[in-house]
């Protein structure tokens, strides 16, 4: 017990390492792709005369306050008939991470980047995926470009995609932007550095908020998953956050939606098989309606993407507490995403949760393993008319792909609950206010509010169901296994606390 009470986030970064092994994921670079790195002494270059200056336009990017590894920019252009012209610029990886070099090869075997509070994980050295190859502020780079019109009705009229030189004017940070668009803060002073980037951010929200409408209007799932993240203040955990959405998020969502949209579009009107990112209409359609049942709301019996959304809107709406554990148990029921092949139009299987039909990765390459393949496939047809791999070759990594991302999810959701359990370590005996989330022949589950976490009832004083508000003390709390362990200790009426 001593052990535990004295570990920090050295020993947290410890535990990381292990669980990738443990699950098929190499934690360390070898030394083939260090041999590798050390040779490269730019930024990607090429002389294709295809490629297009857009050096000038007022790029920015918007992500994570701690995030190094920037993939895309973005730019708008309101035109005379009302349309917006949007264009999505995405890193150029492939310019220094060839197909079938030593860094491609390890690229290939984790597939994504893994995060973890304490460390993270890169798919590629540090040195390219936050310097050579991510679109730092100022800095000219190679990517590849998505250009989408968007007419007032939400529809993009019209798309391409080529090359280009761009630069970051701008490197935003999601909270500030989304802050300042509220009118809850100032605009970001990188924003303010730059004449017209307040209005160029305007335009780019209204744009993204109608394409936001249109999606859920047609049926897109809109969820709340409980994703705390530790907070260290040198090796020790002082604080656990829950990571909100907001009103910048979506704007980045949305146009990255469009953008791999018309990405797959461009694959499949070469005629080519292209890489699919899809989630499948629900085979437990059934047990989705029982629990939409539990909550006195009737869906369809076939499956039916805007049926759902209406539940969980109202859901949302009526018991926010709740809501992150209602969207859990419906993301369970539908099942996970998966990477698949598709070779015509006609035998697109979709993205149920987006209400989008045609879908691929290819926004974040210098994250995730997928992206690079489809970056890989659009030059190939840019530059040669035709594709670098083969349909088989695709099956072969649509499959490899499904299995480490959800590795590396499993990795991520295990070292979560280190990280809280190290918060909680020394709070043994503590009192908190809880909601049920969970309960199976196996074991009752509870989520804690403050700090955010998740840990197993081991006793109760009386008979408790899922969404009950109870208070629970704190029993144990064991960080290598990242278990956390709570007693009852009183109830809330429960059918007062229902909405």
């Amino acid at each position: 017990m001593h052990k535990q009470h004295t570990m920090g986030r050295s020993e947290l970064s410890l535990i990381a390492a292990q669980a990738m092994l443990e699950r098929g994921l190499a934690p360390e670079f070898p030394a083939a792709v260090r041999q590798e790195l050390n040779a490269i002494t730019q930024a990607g270059h090429d002389n294709d005369p295809h490629i297009v200056d857009m050096t000038p336009y007022a790029w920015c990017s918007i992500d994570n306050d701690d995030s190094l590894d920037l993939d895309q920019l973005t730019v708008g252009e309101l035109l005379p008939n009302g349309i917006v012209k949007i264009w999505v610029a995405v890193a150029d990886v492939d310019v220094l991470v060839p197909q079938g070099s030593a860094l491609d090869a390890h690229a290939k075997q984790n597939t994504t980047s893994v995060y973890t509070s304490t460390r993270i994980f890169p798919m590629l050295p540090e040195r390219l995926s936050t310097d050579l190859t991510s679109l730092n502020p100022h800095q000219d780079r190679l990517a590849v470009v998505i250009e989408m019109h968007i007419n007032p009705e939400a529809e993009i009229c019209h798309s391409e995609v080529y090359r280009a030189k761009v630069c970051n004017k701008a490197k935003l940070a999601y909270d500030a932007v989304s802050s300042w668009l509220n009118g809850q803060g100032p605009l970001p002073m990188a924003a303010q550095a730059l004449e017209g980037m307040d209005a160029q951010l305007h335009l780019q929200d209204a744009t993204a908020q109608l394409l936001r409408q249109k999606r859920h209007a047609q049926g897109a799932l809109e969820f709340e998953t409980f994703q705390p993240k530790a907070v260290f203040e040198g090796e020790h955990v002082v604080a656990i956050e829950q990571q909100m959405h907001n009103r910048a998020r979506q704007l980045i969502e949305e146009f990255m939606i469009a953008a791999n949209t018309c990405t797959a579009h461009f694959l499949t009107a070469r005629g080519g098989a292209s890489l699919r990112r899809v989630v499948r209409s629900p085979e437990r359609w059934q047990r989705i309606v029982e629990v939409a049942h539990r909550y006195k709301y009737r869906l369809p019996q076939e499956p039916d993407a805007k049926a759902l959304e209406t539940f969980l809107a109202k859901q949302r709406a009526t018991d926010p507490l709740r809501f992150p554990d209602l969207s859990l148990v419906i993301i369970k029921l539908m099942g996970s995403g998966e990477y698949v092949v598709e070779n015509t139009p006609d035998m697109a299987i979709g993205h149920f949760g987006l209400s989008v039909r045609d879908y691929t990765h290819s926004t974040a390459p210098n994250r995730r393993y997928p992206d690079l393949i489809t970056q890989r496939m659009i030059k190939g047809w840019l530059i040669h008319g035709k594709s670098p791999y083969t349909s088989a070759e695709l099956q072969a990594l649509a499959s490899h792909c499904t299995q480490q991302e959800d590795a590396a999810r499993k990795v991520e959701r295990r070292l979560r609950k280190s990280e809280a359990a190290l918060m909680l370590v020394n709070q043994i005996g503590h009192v908190f206010d809880a909601v049920v989330t969970g309960k199976t022949p196996s074991g009752t589950w509870v989520r804690i509010f403050s700090p955010p976490a998740e840990g197993m009832l081991v006793s109760w004083v009386r008979n408790i169901e899922v969404g009950d508000l109870l208070r629970v003390k704190l029993a144990g709390a064991n960080v290598e296994q990242g278990f956390i362990d709570f007693e009852q200790i009183h109830a809330y009426s429960h059918t007062s606390h229902r909405a």
